[in-house]
């Protein structure tokens, strides 16, 4: 399918506009996903349902937030996780990206903010895939360099490690350490308090050293889990994307990243997934329907026609993984979901 995130300029008109705007909505209660969906269509060929798509969302953004105070090299370690400091950290990263090459940043920030990707409900990791996504396939460009700062800094921001949880029996397979993960007891609450109560999960490629057995792993849990949407994701059709868009932008970070961080990450990668696996589980699965003959492009089409932001990135990443199953996880998140109404 054709790419013209790199021709019709249209994306760096749209992260222009955005880039007034702050990365969360609703007085910093949600993520702003507007970033990453106009990433996606542009990626995918669909540059001229940008600006349409953006206005549609634009009511629920809200100012870039005031700063408090500069984020420097002497003093980060005081600002890391401090969610008042948002604009200071995106301030600090878009001087060091504008000072020095941007995959040398990323690759020194990365195995910091590594351990902390379950802060925003794991956003901020996926906004960082999708901006070194456009960066890596499509070129540099002033306001993508930008949106990768943007993307650091709400990260570094909303920085929250997960520590204490106990490791329990896997499964040679991805399919099957997913299969394996246990529901927490009690399911009140958002992300962060349900996040509180994760406290055991399978290991999984705990004995992996490779880097590109690392990667290979990597695309493993990003088919499982995105096909997996497909009989789960009733349990919470929104909060469920996350299990497979979340390890998916691990993947697309990787070929900017050197290979001694490619184990790392594939171990975060994994816990952040069975994590919000066993967050949102449902009860019981229900079978799986064949989405027999769909395409990727019909994905795509019926993904834009219902507008919702997490559907769009789904149906984006299911169409990396392009089997049967996947396209039809995907169309079942427009079933699910409540669309955005143009």
């Amino acid at each position: 399918m054709p790419n013209d995130a790199n021709t019709s300029g249209v994306l760096e008109e749209a992260l222009e506009r955005l880039h007034a705007s702050g990365p969360e909505i609703y007085e910093w209660r949600l993520t702003n996903h507007a970033p990453m969906v106009v990433e996606a269509l542009a990626t995918r060929g669909r540059s001229a349902s940008v600006h349409r798509w953006l206005d549609a969302y634009e009511e629920r953004l809200d100012d870039f937030p005031d700063p408090v105070s500069p984020v420097t090299d002497a003093n980060w370690h005081a600002a890391l996780g401090d969610s008042r400091r948002g604009a200071d950290w995106i301030g600090y990263f878009l001087r060091a990206i504008g000072e020095r090459p941007w995959r040398d940043v990323l690759a020194e920030w990365w195995p910091r903010l590594l351990p902390g990707m379950y802060g925003g409900s794991t956003h901020p990791v996926i906004c960082v895939g999708h901006a070194v996504r456009v960066i890596t396939t499509s070129g540099e460009t002033a306001p993508r360099l930008a949106e990768l700062a943007h993307g650091l800094g709400y990260w570094a921001a909303r920085h929250h490690p997960v520590s204490g949880v106990a490791p329990l029996a896997g499964a040679p397979d991805a399919d099957g350490a997913l299969d394996a993960v246990l529901p927490i007891g009690d399911l009140d609450g958002g992300f962060t308090a349900r996040l509180a109560r994760v406290d055991r999960l399978p290991v999984w490629s705990a004995d992996v050293t490779d880097p590109d057995e690392a990667r290979r792993r990597l695309t493993e849990l990003v088919g499982a889990s995105t096909r997996r949407y497909a009989t789960h994701g009733h349990g919470n059709p929104t909060m469920l994307v996350h299990a497979a868009t979340a390890p998916n932008a691990v993947l697309r970070t990787l070929p900017a990243l050197p290979r001694a961080l490619w184990v790392p990450s594939l171990r975060a990668a994994w816990t952040a997934s069975a994590a919000v696996t066993s967050m949102y589980a449902p009860a019981e699965p229900v079978p799986y329907v064949p989405a027999t003959g769909i395409t990727a492009e019909e994905v795509l089409e019926r993904a834009l026609a219902h507008g919702d932001e997490h559907v769009i990135k789904f149906a984006d990443t299911a169409v990396d993984v392009g089997d049967e199953q996947s396209l039809g996880a995907a169309l079942r998140a427009v079933e699910l979901s409540e669309p955005l109404r143009y």
